[in-house]
């Protein structure tokens, strides 16, 4: 199994910078930030563009995959994304690993000054976000009629280093959003679920709930004649599941119990001094180790 490490982008480049070549020296297989304006309790907090940090973080390390987890359509246009991601593969030589999601109704929602869109509007904006983003990171001009996005004649020269394009890893519950990262992800990326009583699940009930939802993913591949085994699958620890980062034999269960049900790549969140997250970073170097 690989493991990845989340990195929030909250602190100044200068201390940034070795957050990120640590988690490149201790081996871990990538490492993310989050595509926020601003996010949760940590709002009024020093919040940093997720786009130059990768970037910065690109220049920084060597080899470790870098990427999103993840960018939404909540204020981000396909066209103008693209032309970021276009950039950000060539600095990273290729490393980039562009995780998507529909987002959610937190800051990111209204920020822009309209009310937020219901679950059935953000799901639809989704599918044809994705739609473009793949055709606009294929093919040097797109011409694209959708009933939310639009592109006339837009440019992607020279287009991604990676070819066909940046490998998509798509986060997805629900149906319409599987059928997504059925047709379009490298990489199909959960959280999970929280429990009943809002708590973190722990590593029994979480790899269920897992399980459940990879059988979902294996239905919707099914359904466009997709081998599921082409997908990897990704578990973001943290904000609904126990990351067991408490010693490194009970992270060693925790990543068995996924890998169990079919997990590919599990991810960690960088430990930070308080909630959320809240932990010891000397952790990584343990269970790198």
């Amino acid at each position: 199994m690989r493991v990845g490490v989340v990195i929030l982008p909250e602190h100044p480049w200068a201390t940034a910078v070795a957050q990120w070549r640590r988690v490149e020296d201790l081996g871990f297989d990538h490492a993310w930030t989050y595509d926020h304006l601003a996010w949760r309790d940590l709002r009024d907090g020093p919040w940093f563009g997720a786009i130059p940090t990768l970037t910065a973080a690109a220049i920084a390390t060597t080899s470790i995959r870098i990427g999103t987890l993840v960018a939404s359509p909540n204020f981000r246009h396909p066209v103008s994304f693209a032309r970021e991601l276009v950039t950000l593969d060539d600095v990273s030589g290729g490393r980039l690993e562009l995780g998507l999601g529909a987002g959610g109704q937190g800051w990111d929602a209204t920020v822009l000054g309209h009310e937020p869109w219901s679950l059935a509007e953000r799901t639809a904006r989704f599918v044809e976000f994705v739609d473009l983003l793949d055709d606009l990171l294929r093919q040097p001009e797109t011409t694209f009629g959708g009933r939310y996005y639009r592109a006339l004649e837009a440019r992607t020269y020279p287009g991604c280093v990676q070819q066909p394009r940046v490998p998509f890893a798509i986060a997805a519950t629900g149906p319409r959003s599987m059928h997504v990262a059925a047709k379009h992800a490298s990489t199909w990326v959960t959280t999970g679920a929280r429990s009943p009583d809002g708590s973190l699940l722990g590593r029994d009930a979480g790899a269920e709930v897992v399980a459940g939802q990879i059988h979902l993913l294996e239905g919707a591949c099914s359904e466009i004649g997709r081998d599921p085994a082409s997908i990897a699958r990704l578990v973001l620890t943290g904000p609904e599941l126990d990351a067991g980062l408490r010693s490194p034999a009970e992270f060693a269960e925790t990543k068995a119990a996924y890998a169990a049900v079919g997990v590919t790549d599990l991810v960690v969140h960088w430990p930070r001094p308080s909630e959320p997250y809240a932990g010891d970073p000397s952790i990584l170097e343990r269970i790198a180790g």
